[in-house]
């Protein structure tokens, strides 16, 4: 690819960018990885790389009376998407058991990871994921997508898979109260119900063909497919009891012990 003055792969322009945001930030970066449709696995040729990351400052950073900066927005044009979160930002959001925060920490398409992270996430952050807020994110990403892009005669078949693939995450929760796969493809093999394997797999081989503003005739089964499936899951999470972890020890403990190894 040709992104200004740089050719090459993809991945080695990301790693470029990742040390030249380390310099000039003053950070160290933990964990960075692909977060959109090419993580999910239905980008298309025009798709767009949104790397996200999780990094760490040194300790005086948190030592600071002064509010601080949590979060940084490095670049957004026709190629890339980069943004990333700190450490102490990314660790309360896993105590809320975000469910943005689990799939970058399980995406497929890993640009850069450290021993730290791996152990952090294995050991204390990794535990905290919980069923209702999850589901409650996929299903309210669903509904939202669904009634924003899906309801015209003619729409855009990318919008599909940002309303299937969180309906299909919703069903991993709920029968295997887990952390739903980031692949759609394991999705569907997973938790698809067998008389929609075929719609999908169509809609997924026209998808790909198609440019991001490309539009097609709506398809009528898979409409009413999400609409059965949104008002099932907006009963099933408005009755379920908040399942999130309380305890704030292993993600302290985990904090002081990355942060105390920074100078």
């Amino acid at each position: 690819m040709k992104y200004e003055e740089f050719q090459g792969p993809v991945e080695e322009l990301v790693l470029l960018k990742l040390r030249e945001i380390e310099e000039k930030e003053n950070i160290r970066v933990l964990h960075a990885v692909e977060s959109g449709s090419r993580a999910w696995g239905f980008a298309s040729p025009d798709s767009d790389y949104d790397v996200r990351f999780i990094y760490v400052r040194d300790r005086d950073f948190y030592l600071s009376l002064r509010d601080t900066k949590d979060f940084i927005d490095w670049e957004l044009n026709e190629v890339l998407d980069i943004n990333g979160w700190d450490i102490k930002k990314a660790l309360q959001h896993f105590h809320k058991s975000n469910a943005t925060l689990f799939e970058w920490s399980n995406s497929p398409v890993v640009y850069y990871t450290t021993e730290e992270w791996q152990k952090l996430y294995s050991q204390a952050a990794g535990n905290y994921f919980a069923c209702k807020p999850s589901l409650y994110h996929y299903y309210g990403t669903a509904n939202k997508n669904y009634h924003e892009y899906l309801l015209d005669s003619m729409v855009k078949y990318k919008k599909y898979f940002y309303v299937l693939r969180p309906i299909l995450a919703c069903k991993w929760i709920e029968e295997r109260k887990c952390p739903p796969p980031v692949l759609f493809e394991e999705l569907c093999h997973a938790v698809l119900e067998d008389g929609m394997k075929t719609a999908v797999e169509e809609l997924l081989a026209r998808k790909i063909q198609m440019s991001e503003s490309d539009k097609a005739p709506r398809m009528e089964k898979i409409n009413q497919y999400i609409e059965e499936k949104l008002a099932y899951y907006k009963e099933l999470v408005e009755s379920m009891k908040d399942d999130r972890n309380p305890d704030w020890e292993p993600l302290e403990a985990a904090f002081r012990t990355l942060v105390y190894a920074m100078r």
